[in-house]
Formats: structure tokens, sequence, C-alpha cells
């Protein structure tokens, strides 16, 4: 008897929902696979099963049951790095067993089903009724291409609250996995290295929350005092180039360059380089900070730029703040307390954070409306073994603290070796004979280097109407990033007059929009009204986590019998509800230590999960209550501007 065909009411259904789903289908290409290598066969339990190439993708006997065991361990993630909420990444979808079974245990997560052969997936969608599956909503498909798709769903996913930005939980089809193992081998490194960023902002939030807090603290008068960048958004309307002065070593050729092309396109300076076109005699246009750190503040030392206009975040190093623009426009916070007073006081323009200020730099210039951006210094690497441009504070700070025995050298071998080095492919293109290049030119970066070149290729996706190049081919290749020639950008017309025209314009027109009587004393009032929310708000989760603290110490020493258990789980669950509706639980909660931290100090062994959880609970309640009085005290400390 001929087997009943699904296509037409799965493909139905995926049109509705899935249109891009089903835009792939219609011009599916890539064919590893044919029709003699895929076969459809029955198993003693009536269901179906796959085989491609005399390869069993399924259980012959009993595929549904297989299928239900994988889906039972995304209740017991065997990654420690993936958190209990995180999206579930399926490699291999086969027959589809497995997704139903995981979209079945997944809850509210969302399902990322991942096919290298879209002529698999189409199969499964002949002979299986897939109906009901292809209606849950929270279902992403990615078929074949080389993982782009899947790292920029878990970006959308990360942007939405949907994830933590964490390593997702992977569930994989072992037998179409083997197929296709190098493909699925550098999915998993692009997944890997995806989701490293998270752990490298919590390293870093361990070691300068609290700085960020005393900044914001301190500098909160700034968002109710400075005009956002939404003043600026599109000025540049496509009609002038950008020039991006990144800090990389590759910098060092622009310096005689830049003459003629600050006549040609609007120039926009890190913190890192500015002092190097203040000495050549040029002040940009625009120049960011972003970094709160001490040590980014003294990048300005000595260089006055009262030409320049500075844009900042709000967390920044207060002295920035008062440092010799021409004029400050800040940009949103990413910081919760930040974002709060923003939200009540005034949005200020949101800028891309890929952890590096040459990446807000950049999406800076896109912001502006540039239509083109020419970089240097932009190297996310180290040609030669450099890691700045000559004369950069950091190698200053190198020399004036070098010693006999530490020498200046040590501290640029120190720099290249933290970061965990490799070598990777170079712009330059042409062969240089190295081991291991491919035939291709390598050169050495490290694995944070690496995290920005990602963010940039991802953004560069995103917005491929802004066209980018490099201005010089040195460093780490990076899809979206042209190697443009230095002729190429001073054959460009000469465009200053008219970039100082529409600067002056904007820069009157925001004053006199922000600074009117109407709006500053709107804010005035919305700031104080924020403020006085900040402050009861943070009252009272403190007194919430100290209510809480006390109630799961003094569990852990009651009788533990089902009521009693019941009773105090009751009490902790109110108390999680009412710091769950709090307004201000963000800010308390920034400088509480991952999960993952708190569980390895507990002492209480699994098999004890009542005694465990107040244990733990203990922990995070005092950590609570540490925080939110930081915050007051913080808060207190420092007077307005």
């Amino acid at each position: 008897m001929p087997r009943k065909n699904f296509w037409e009411a799965n493909i139905t259904v995926i049109r509705r929902l899935y249109p891009g789903l089903a835009e792939e289908l219609d011009r599916e290409q890539d064919r590893a696979f044919s029709e003699d290598d895929i076969r459809i066969e029955e198993g003693p339990s009536g269901a179906l099963s796959l085989t491609v190439n005399g390869i069993h993708i399924h259980s012959p006997r009993d595929p549904l049951r297989e299928a239900q065991r994988a889906a039972e361990t995304l209740e017991k993630p065997a990654d420690v790095h993936s958190a209990a909420g995180e999206p579930i990444v399926l490699m291999g979808f086969g027959l589809g067993y497995a997704a139903e079974a995981a979209a079945a245990k997944a809850g509210e997560r969302v399902l990322i089903v991942v096919e290298r052969r879209p002529e698999i997936f189409r199969k499964a969608l002949e002979c299986r009724d897939l109906g009901s599956f292809l209606k849950n909503n929270r279902l992403i498909f990615t078929l074949g291409g080389g993982g782009d798709a899947l790292i920029n769903a878990l970006s959308l996913l990360e942007n939405a609250g949907k994830s933590s930005g964490r390593l997702p939980f992977i569930l994989k089809n072992r037998a179409l996995f083997s197929l296709d193992r190098e493909w699925y081998t550098e999915l998993e490194r692009k997944l890997r290295s995806w989701a490293s960023r998270a752990e490298i902002n919590a390293a870093t939030l361990a070691r300068f929350g609290k700085r960020w807090v005393r900044n914001l603290s301190r500098n909160r008068e700034a968002i109710r005092a400075l005009p956002g960048i939404s003043y600026l958004e599109g000025i540049l309307r496509g009609a002038y180039p950008v020039f991006l002065a990144a800090a990389g070593p590759s910098l060092d050729k622009a310096g005689p360059l830049l003459a003629d092309i600050a006549e040609r396109c609007l120039t926009i300076a890190v913190d890192t380089s500015l002092r190097f076109l203040l000495e050549r005699g040029i002040e940009p246009d625009f120049t960011l900070v972003v970094d709160p750190q001490f040590w980014n503040a003294r990048h300005l030392d000595r260089a006055p730029a009262p030409k320049s206009c500075l844009i900042a975040e709000s967390a920044v190093y207060p002295s920035v703040l008062s440092h010799p623009f021409a004029g400050t426009f800040l940009c949103s916070s990413v910081f919760p307390l930040g974002r709060y007073i923003e939200e009540r006081v005034e949005a200020k323009g949101r800028l891309g954070a890929g952890g590096s200020v040459a990446t807000t730099a950049w999406d800076f210039a896109r912001y502006l409306g540039a239509s083109s951006v020419w970089i240097a210094g932009l190297d996310l690497s180290f040609p030669e073994l450099k890691t700045h441009f000559k004369g950069a504070v950091f190698e200053e700070r190198a020399h004036t603290q070098s010693r006999r025995f530490v020498p200046a050298e040590t501290f640029s071998v120190r720099s290249l070796l933290d970061g965990v080095p490799f070598r990777a492919a170079s712009a330059g293109g042409k062969a240089d004979g190295e081991a291991g290049g491919s035939g291709g030119a390598t050169v050495l970066t490290d694995k944070r280097l690496s995290l920005y070149a990602a963010w940039f290729e991802s953004r560069f996706r995103q917005f491929h109407n802004v066209k980018n190049f490099r201005l010089f081919p040195e460093g780490l290749a990076i899809a979206g990033l042209e190697n443009g020639r230095p002729e190429d950008l001073l054959a460009l017309p000469v465009r200053r007059p008219g970039i100082d025209a529409l600067l002056e314009e904007t820069f009157v027109k925001a004053k006199a929009d922000f600074h009117s009587p109407e709006k500053t004393g709107e804010r005035a009032k919305a700031y104080e009204k924020a403020l006085s929310d900040l402050r009861r708000g943070l009252e009272e989760i403190k007194n919430l986590a100290e209510k809480g603290g006390k109630t799961a110490e003094a569990g852990r020493g009651a009788p533990h019998s089902a009521a009693g258990q019941n009773e105090v789980l009751g009490e902790l669950d109110r108390l999680n509800r009412s710091i769950q509706e709090s307004t201000v639980r963000d800010i308390a909660g920034f400088l509480l230590p991952d999960t993952a931290d708190l569980e390895k100090r507990l002492n209480t062994p699994p098999e004890k999960a009542f005694l465990r959880h107040l244990e733990f609970s203990v922990l995070f309640y005092r950590g609570l209550e540490e925080a939110a009085r930081y915050n007051l005290d913080e808060l207190g400390k420092h007077t307005a501007l």
C-alpha cells in the first residue's frame, strides 16, 4: 500500500507561520544525498525510521522512545555553563522525533532546529504529519548555511530577554552529526565562542561591578543635565563618509594622511586614539568614551579637545565628563541603574555594545547615517607582535613601570598571552608561508579580540547598507570589512566646509531644544521622582532580602516535616514574588554573584534537596541585601555635579 504524503499539509503551515523557511525550501540547491541515499523504513513499533547512506538516523525499532529518552536530558543540563532557561539547539532534524519530544519538554524555552541538509528536512515533511509540532510558536528553523543564522537567532533572543547569552542546551542527533561532522563541529565552535561573551561579562562584572555603580551614582545628574545622541540620529543621511580611528598598530600608518582624511570625512576617535590625532594637529569631530574604568580615563590625560564633541555613557569614570570637550552627548546606558533613570527622565539613544569602544564607535557612525566608514587601527590582532599604535598610554605605562628584572617587554608579553592567543586568517589575503595557514596569510589574535570580530561581522550583516573599508590590510580578516586603498579615500572630494556647517547647525538646534525652559523643568521633576522611587524601591528590596535570609536560615534548623517545609517554601515564594514585582529588582540584582558561583559555595549534598535549597536561599538573600545596601550607600554619598 502506498504511503501517505503529508507534504502539502505541512508546507501550508510553514508558508503561513514560517515564510522565510518556505522560501529556503523553494530555492533548495544543496543536495548531498539523492533519493536513493535516503530511505524510509517502518520498524516493529509501526513508526517510520530514516536511513542515509545505509546509516540509521533513528532507532530502527522504536524511534519515539529513543527521542523521549534524549529529551529527558533537558531537565538535567550536561553542560555546567548551560542555564535551565536557555534556548535549546537541536542539531540534526531527521524525521523530527527528537524535535517533537524536545518541544514537549521545553516549556517556555525556544527550540532552534538546525539541519545541515534541506533534503532531509523535506523528506520529513513528506512522510510525517508534523502539523501540530509546526504550530508551536516557540520554534526557529535554520537550514544549511554557515551557522550565521543560528548566531543571529540567538542574539535576537538575547535582545528580547529570552536568553541570557549563555551557551544554549545542545541536543544532537549523533548519526546526522557524524555525517556532517566538520560542519556541525564548526557550528559548535561558533556557539561556544558566542556564549563565551557571557562568561567574560560575568568575570568583568565580578571585578568592576561596584566601580560601575559608583560611577553611575556620581554621574546621575548628567542624565538630567546632558542631551542624548538621539539629537544626532541620521544627520549625515549618507551624504558624508566617516573615518574611524581605532587604536590598533596599523593606526601608525594613517598618521601622515590624517590632515587630508579630515578634509574629506567626518572623523571619529575612540578614547585610546584621541591623543594620536591631537599630536598630529587633528581634533576629531567626535570622541567616544564608554569604558567605566579609571585607566581608560587616563587616555584623556594631556589631551584637551575643545573642538571635539564627547559621546559618552553615563557610567564612565567621573573625570571624563569634566574633560575640556566642545560639548557632550550621552548614549543610553547598558547598566540597570542608568537605564532606570533614563527611562523616567529622557531616552538618550541606544548604541550597540560589543565589549570594545571601537564596536560602539562604529555603531555611532552608523547611527549618524553614514553610508561608508573608513577604518584605521581596527586590527583585532597583534601584527608584528604589537598591541597598539606607537605611543599609546598602554605602552607609556609599561615603560614607566618597567624595572631591571621586569622590563617593558614583560608587559607586552603578558598582554599577548593573557587573552589565549591563536593564529587566524589575516586580511592581507596572500600566502605568507606560515604553517597552518591553509594557503593564506595568518595573524596572531586572541579569544577576546575574535569575539569583537564576531560582533562586527554580525553588525555588518545586519546593516549591510553601510559600506566598510579597512584603510590598511593588516589585522584579522573580518567578513564585511573590505580592504580599501588610501589613494581611493584621498580621491574623495573635500567636504570639510559642509561637515562643519552641518554639525554647527545640529548642535545649535539640539542645545535650543534640550535646554528650553519647558523641557528643563519637566526633566527636573521626573529626575527627582525617579531618585525618590529608586531609593524607596531599594529599601524595600533590602528589607525583603533581609527577611528572606532570616526565614531560610531559621528553616534550616526547624523540624523538617512536610507541613513545615511547605510553610517555609510558601513564605520564601511570597518574598520572591514581591522582589520580582519591584521596578528596581534589576538594579539590586546587578551586583549579585552568578547562580553557578553561589552553587559552588554550597556544602549541603544534592540528595538533601530541601536543606540545599535553603542554604542556597541564605546565600542569595544575603547577597541581594548587600547589593541593595551598597546601591543605597553610594546614592547617599554623591551629591549633584
